[in-house]
């Protein structure tokens, strides 16, 4: 892999990874109500949840998944379910101020919690076994080890993601006074579930 298509590969994650996403969704709303310190465990649970799929690929599930679209399917519509759940749940918050006094976890939220929903929204999208096999494999020279250039770019696609968890849960915390309201703060957990839902029906459409 060449430093030029190093350069292609990391413009292009720039750009994805920047767009609004399930992801870049929840990590926004856990800072918005918890606080940019509190939404670390969920941004570490998402990329966790990332680095899973990646090794899964790697393994040759994508492979399996391409062999036996039912599978797919299945996890398709696992990922649809959770994602419209996640809607329903944030459709029915209640509208009460957020609190944008403290940083710090309260006794009924756990980091393990916040850790296990990023876990389970990043699990939710079997679209990224697909990106790992049909984008990473444009970027690598075959005539070269691949293990070190599959390193590298597994390695730039979570900092790059990283970055822009840090830049939506900052983001985050900048619109929370703004919802301190009760009215506004019913109105974004509203918008929330819609976006959310959309997601959910969007994956609907995904194909091995």
């Amino acid at each position: 892999m060449t430093l030029h298509n190093w350069w292609l590969f990391f413009a292009a994650v720039f750009l994805l990874c920047g767009t609004p996403g399930p992801n870049m969704l929840h990590v926004m709303t856990r800072s918005v109500h918890f606080g940019f310190r509190r939404s670390i465990a969920a941004m570490a649970g998402c990329l966790s949840a990332m680095m899973i799929v990646l090794a899964a690929s790697a393994a040759g599930l994508t492979a399996l998944l391409l062999a036996f679209p039912v599978l797919f399917d299945i996890l398709r519509y696992l990922g649809v379910a959770y994602l419209v759940y996640l809607g329903i749940k944030a459709w029915r918050e209640n509208d009460a101020p957020i609190d944008i006094g403290t940083d710090t976890l309260g006794p009924t939220l756990s980091p393990a919690q916040l850790f296990r929903g990023g876990l389970f929204i990043g699990l939710s999208n079997p679209k990224l076994l697909l990106f790992a096999s049909a984008f990473l494999p444009q970027f690598i020279d075959r005539a070269a080890p691949e293990a070190p250039q599959f390193a590298i770019l597994v390695v730039t696609f979570l900092t790059t993601e990283m970055f822009w968890y840090g830049v939506y849960a900052l983001g985050g915390r900048r619109i929370a006074p703004l919802l301190a309201r009760p009215g506004l703060n019913r109105a974004f957990n509203r918008l929330t579930a819609i976006i959310f839902m959309g997601f959910g029906f969007a994956l609907l459409r995904a194909r091995p």
